[in-house]
């Protein structure tokens, strides 16, 4: 066969050759053991938890050697591509903080990246193996090839085009132009020199050495509208894009063989590979993988209707990432993501099981660790979007909303019943009167036990705003003794019958009266911020039935 022939005639306008892509993409000067990674998706749907965590990882890997992270969008099987995909993986990624380096609509000098604007370097690229006896046309029509399935089928062989059943393989150069002069459809087809029976042995960065076959199958390179596969695509884009690590799902483990061998074949050193185990889920006793269609907890969109904040949800990946960060993040209330150093041997060889539980509570944890100006001016956006009436409510006086945000956050054990940003409505709407005095706001109900009028005596004659904590306590105690309420619990134990209740059934009717809950955080910092002008209107309200 002539192999300059065949390349011409197949591509007699090529305009670029391989050398001259070289040329075009040199290799990055990067320090010593900076790592180039991207993430790759089709633009096929929206993102989900697990490509945002094979993203992050990808992401994670790259700042901290100091290297490169890139977006490619793999966009040859437009078959599949869903209409503005493109725009909403970047929106989704944007969404949750995962910042590229290179990309659409942000540049580099490694582009175009979309690989759909890449097809004349695969052009050049396939013409190379041509010239190299690699690859070949092939003519079969898809009748053809399903009829070679069922032969196969029938004779119980391996499904695929490879060895005596690659018919292409075996045309000669006068019967290629005479099916070019006829206008036959075709692909052009990896000429494979792997055998089956043979094992093949590579490394990889998470499960170690693994050994699989060979690859013998001829599979396509450019299908009929002279796109590429993903399988030919993304070796030439990772070549010339300079990737050192993959990071990707171990549902492509079995392609690692035909992929390394395209490396080879195309003379060149491939980046190192990662396969990541999926994402799980426990169902009563059985676990499987995290699913689009029936998990909530895969979808994007549930963290950010629920308000669950990105870097939340980045320190859970983080400890899926790699165990040990776990103990980090939770015995250091410095700890960062960027100040820990994740490496591919810490991480899980079997399926990492996703537990939105532990998610909630590593939120709990993050929320706690703000400060109340930093909560205050993260929630801010969430609000804006979604509830734009208790935004408004928000930001009437920041101050006094950071003032309550500030409750409980300052002492060695901050509170921690933030777990979104939802949360924070359903725990503070009691201290804004607008939202106090709605009805149709879920409230604690109000014994007929409770004392009202005691509760106010005790706001006119006894409380003062200036007390300290300790005195304020003191005197309370002291005031609901004079009703025959016990100052301790204890106390009341004892004698029961003596006494209509104790100090904390009088802190349950204050609870309830003003704030509307059986659970607030600290009485003492909540009536500090709600002032005792607005303490008594609230009383005279609840006397007026005016809540």
């Amino acid at each position: 066969m002539d192999y300059q022939a065949l390349a011409s005639l197949l591509f007699p306008h090529l305009k670029e050759t391989r050398e001259d892509y070289e040329k075009k993409y040199p290799k990055r000067e990067l320090k010593e053991k900076a790592m180039v990674t991207r993430f790759a998706p089709s633009p096929t749907g929206f993102i989900h938890m697990g490509s945002l965590y094979a993203s992050f990882i990808s992401y994670i890997f790259a700042k901290q050697s100091g290297g490169v992270f890139y977006l490619r969008i793999e966009d040859t099987d437009q078959k599949r591509e869903v209409e503005n995909g493109i725009e909403q993986i970047i929106s989704d990624l944007k969404k949750q903080d995962i910042c590229f380096d290179e990309g659409p609509g942000i540049g580099g000098e490694y582009g175009p990246y979309i690989q759909s604007e890449r097809k004349e370097i695969y052009h050049a690229f396939v013409y190379d193996l041509i010239l190299k006896g690699y690859a070949y046309p092939a003519f079969e029509t898809k009748e053809e090839l399903e009829k070679m399935k069922e032969i196969q089928a029938k004779e119980k062989r391996r499904i695929g085009y490879y060895g005596s059943y690659a018919k292409g393989r075996k045309l000669s150069l006068e019967q290629i132009q005479q099916h070019l002069e006829n206008h036959d459809p075709y692909v052009i087809r990896l000429k494979a020199n792997g055998s089956f029976d043979q094992k093949f042995e590579f490394k990889d960065c998470i499960k170690g050495r693994i050994m699989l076959p060979s690859n013998d199958m001829d599979i396509v390179l450019l299908k009929q509208d002279g796109l590429p596969t993903y399988q030919f695509a993304h070796v030439v884009d990772d070549y010339l894009m300079g990737t050192t690590h993959v990071v990707r799902g171990d549902e492509w483990l079995s392609s690692t063989p035909i992929h390394l061998q395209l490396f080879r074949m195309l003379g060149v050193k491939p980046p190192k590979y990662a396969h990541i185990a999926p994402l799980t889920k426990k169902i009563e006793n059985r676990v499987r993988k995290l699913s689009k269609r029936y998990d909530k907890e895969c979808s994007m969109e549930y963290y950010q209707k629920e308000g669950i904040p990105t870097m939340a949800i980045k320190i859970y990946l983080a400890t899926l990432f790699n165990a040990s960060f776990e103990d980090y993040y939770l015995s250091n209330k410095d700890a960062s993501i960027s100040n820990f150093t994740f490496t591919f041997q810490k991480m899980g060889v079997g399926g990492s099981l996703f537990d939105l539980t532990k998610l909630l509570f590593l939120s709990k944890t993050y929320f706690s660790r703000l400060t109340a100006k930093q909560l205050y001016e993260e929630l801010l956006p969430f609000y804006q979007e979604n509830d734009p009436e208790f935004y408004q409510v928000l930001t009437k006086d920041p101050s006094y909303t950071i003032s309550i945000l500030n409750v409980e956050r300052t002492g060695k054990k901050p509170r921690k019943d933030f777990a979104t940003y939802q949360d924070i409505k359903k725990h503070t709407w009691y201290m804004y009167d607008e939202y106090y005095k709605q009805s149709t706001m879920e409230r604690a109900p109000i014994l007929d036990s409770y004392d009202l009028p005691l509760i106010k005596i005790y706001f006119e004659k006894v409380y003062c705003e200036s007390d300290s904590k300790d005195v304020w306590y003191e005197k309370l105690k002291e005031f609901i003794s004079q009703y025959d309420y016990a100052k301790t619990v204890k106390e009341y134990l004892q004698d029961p019958e003596q006494y209509h209740g104790h100090v904390g059934t009088v802190c349950e009717m204050i609870r309830v009266y003003l704030f509307c809950s059986l659970e607030t955080p600290d009485i003492y910092e909540l009536l500090q911020i709600l002032t005792k002008k607005r303490i008594l209107d609230r009383i005279v309200g609840i006397q007026k039935g005016k809540k």
